[in-house]
């Protein structure tokens, strides 16, 4: 099965962090962070110009599971604003576990010495990635892709 290009998004109160996959499907990067607007539509759109100037197949959204793995209210209300964005996105959405992106981000950050102010700057879109990439990873292990 070939690679799909792939937008990551994790989605927060203030900060929507974005990740884009290489061509292949093989790499995730960070790209931008989109800050939050009084009208969701408006972010969702934001979204969606960027899944079309970077040539997205698939948008992943973060699932913030429970600890326990149960969907608590944060995973309720991402799935629900999933659903609004569906409406605006031209590309099929799917939803993918963010459990421990926001550590292992800030682990990598601390690990290149940025500092906290650094690290406030760059953790969405860092977290966005990091998730990107599991997904990526899960998805080449399941299907079989190169």
């Amino acid at each position: 099965m070939p690679g799909v290009r792939a937008l990551g998004v994790d989605l927060g109160s203030k900060r929507i962090g974005i990740a884009v996959s290489d061509m292949s499907g093989t790499i995730a990067s960070a790209l931008t962070t989109v800050h939050r607007s009084k009208s969701r539509r408006h972010d969702h759109v934001e979204i969606g110009k960027l899944v079309q100037v970077e040539e997205c197949e698939v948008v992943v959204v973060g699932l913030p599971l429970s600890l326990d793995g149960t969907r608590g209210p944060a995973a309720k209300a991402a799935t629900k604003e999933v659903a609004q964005m569906a409406s605006v996105i031209g590309v099929p959405i799917e939803m993918y576990d963010e459990r421990f992106t926001t550590v292992t981000a800030e682990r990598h950050m601390l690990e290149a010495g940025l500092d906290a102010k650094q690290r406030r700057l760059v953790v969405d879109k860092a977290a966005a990635a990091v998730m990107l990439q599991s997904w990526l990873e899960h998805r080449r292990n399941t299907r079989g892709a190169p």
